[in-house]
């Protein structure tokens, strides 16, 4: 175990910053969120994204990347599955919200949201409205995908959940965004039941909506 807390450095309201810091209290690390914009010179991001994480001498980003890492390094890769073909299914899921449903979730509902509440700017309802329809479409392939065999959760608690749980959280923080998961079925049962998990409780956001 590392003598020094891992440091996170990004700003304290991020889906990908919240994932290492549940990686990091399920393997049983210290940690610390230094707050930094995603394109300041102290978060040394080449392509001026977050997290930047220290840890064990390494300076790491990618969130998969630094995620796989501390997994691997300090908790036994017990977030990974160990047979191929759930692990794939695994990463599948882990590219899915990084590729299709951060994108979409965070450009069309979450950042208008939070440009409004803490940089106190117009709330972009046009834009809102213009997404809602795809976020809509996308919550219920994953509901129904999830209704199928467990989805992602089949091999029990892993990365894939870690990630999906903060791209989805975010959602899910939005008027619209509860909206809509209020009418899936099993969504809002998967999203309570990462939310019993301590690492998650113990990594909320500052002034985070309480969910029902």
């Amino acid at each position: 175990m590392p003598d020094l807390p891992v440091r996170i450095f990004g700003p304290v309201i991020s889906t990908y910053v919240r994932a290492v810091q549940i990686v990091c209290e399920e393997a049983g690390l210290s940690h610390e969120t230094i707050p930094t914009p995603a394109h300041a010179p102290e978060n040394r991001h080449p392509f001026g994204k977050v997290p930047v994480v220290e840890i064990d001498g390494l300076e790491l980003y990618e969130t998969h990347s630094i995620a796989a890492y501390i997994d691997n390094s300090h908790n036994g890769g017990a977030l990974q599955p160990s047979d191929p073909a759930q692990r794939a299914v695994m990463e599948r899921w882990i590219s899915v919200g990084n590729s299709y449903l951060f994108p979409l979730f965070e450009r069309g509902l979450v950042m208008p949201y939070i440009m409004h509440r803490y940089a106190k700017m117009e709330l972009d309802t046009a834009r809102i409205s213009k997404a809602l329809p795809d976020i809509a479409k996308t919550l219920s392939f994953l509901d129904l995908e999830l209704q199928k065999d467990g989805a992602w959760s089949s091999a029990g608690f892993t990365l894939a959940d870690i990630f999906l749980y903060c791209i989805l959280r975010g959602v899910e923080s939005t008027p619209e965004g509860a909206a809509g998961m209020a009418q899936m079925q099993v969504l809002p049962l998967w999203m309570a039941s990462c939310r019993a998990r301590p690492s998650i409780a113990a990594t909320a956001w500052p002034d985070e909506p309480v969910a029902t």
